[in-house]
């Protein structure tokens, strides 16, 4: 097979905190509340199909099971084989739970999951959106507990202002929640866990209260900190990377391209693109695909050569 960047069809999710925020995209929604667009997913919960070139209509774990190293790089073969990664697009119409994941060794995850350790881009904010995003200094695991039974949880929390272009580096242990108002990129390891922690009271989709996770919640969250860290994105020169997040599971940059940006993946690591903002094209040997806000591709390891052309910010993601 000629290798070639893939497009995959994304897999919609309904929750009770979505909107219909996506469309501005171009991407097709099923009818309620979207919250979770996963771009890039090979997960019992969720599986995109590719959509162009020989391997359209195949599943990315299918496509995995047949081209394996090929693909995904020597150090890409995770999780039982499994794409190790998880691109999601992110509409907040209302508050998410508060909420914290995991690591890969906490005893209680379910059969065949790992941890989840994350990063927000927020490609847009409404004036006055915020985030949850750690505790306050001093909280500990008694103290918190004290607050969830009286009601005050908020109060342990720290909230931070948001607007286009912010980075959060979220590792497992990391109390947080996005808020209304807020168009983000998620990368993450290739997880579906989330216990919740407070969920505002409020009915989920079947109009019962959603279940909260509170002991798993106390027991995995790094009182002490997980090492967190935020940052405004500013590029200062065209054509090169500006690291956002660098993790034991991704390493993700933004860069803005100006004309054309000559590049070219490794043997080690698949490369992901998200377009935040601006057009072009993506181009290989072989052809080219325009570039265009939300769209996110997944360029094998093996492909080798490629440019990036147009006025164009994106994401890179790949693996450490």
């Amino acid at each position: 097979m000629n290798l070639y960047p893939l497009q995959f069809k994304p897999e919609m999710k309904e929750r009770v905190w979505g909107g219909r925020a996506l469309e501005r995209f171009g991407l097709e929604l099923p009818d309620g509340h979207i919250g979770e667009g996963w771009m890039i997913g090979d997960h019992p919960n969720g599986t995109t199909k590719a959509m162009n070139g020989e391997l359209a209509g195949l599943g990315l774990d299918e496509i995995r099971e047949k081209y394996g190293q090929e693909l995904f790089g020597t150090k890409g073969q995770t999780n039982g084989g499994r794409f190790p990664l998880l691109i999601k697009l992110l509409d907040c119409q209302d508050d998410l739970s508060v909420q914290v994941h995991p690591n890969d060794s906490y005893e209680k995850l379910p059969a065949g999951e790992l941890g989840k350790t994350e990063m927000w881009y927020i490609l847009n904010a409404k004036p006055g959106a915020r985030i949850l995003y750690g505790l306050k200094p001093g909280v500990t695991r008694e103290s918190l507990e004290e607050a969830i039974q009286g009601g005050r949880i908020m109060d342990s929390l720290q909230e931070v202002p948001v607007k286009a272009g912010d980075s959060f580096y979220i590792p497992a242990g990391t109390v947080h929640a996005l808020c209304a108002g807020v168009l983000a990129a998620e990368i993450q390891q290739n997880s579906d866990t989330t216990y919740r922690l407070y969920d505002y009271d409020r009915p989920g989709l079947d109009g019962k209260p959603r279940e909260l996770h509170i002991e798993d919640s106390l027991n995995v969250i790094a009182y002490e900190g997980a090492g967190a860290t935020r940052m405004t994105t500013e590029l200062e020169e065209p054509n090169r990377w500006l690291t956002l997040a660098q993790s034991p599971y991704f390493v993700v940059e933004k860069g803005r391209v100006e004309q054309s940006w000559a590049l070219q993946t490794s043997p080690e690591s698949f490369v992901i693109h998200i377009v935040c903002e601006g057009a072009g094209q993506l181009v290989w040997t072989d052809g080219s695909l325009d570039l265009k806000p939300g769209d996110a591709f997944l360029l094998p390891a093996g492909l080798g050569s490629y440019s990036l052309e147009g006025e164009v910010t994106v994401l890179r993601s790949y693996l450490p």
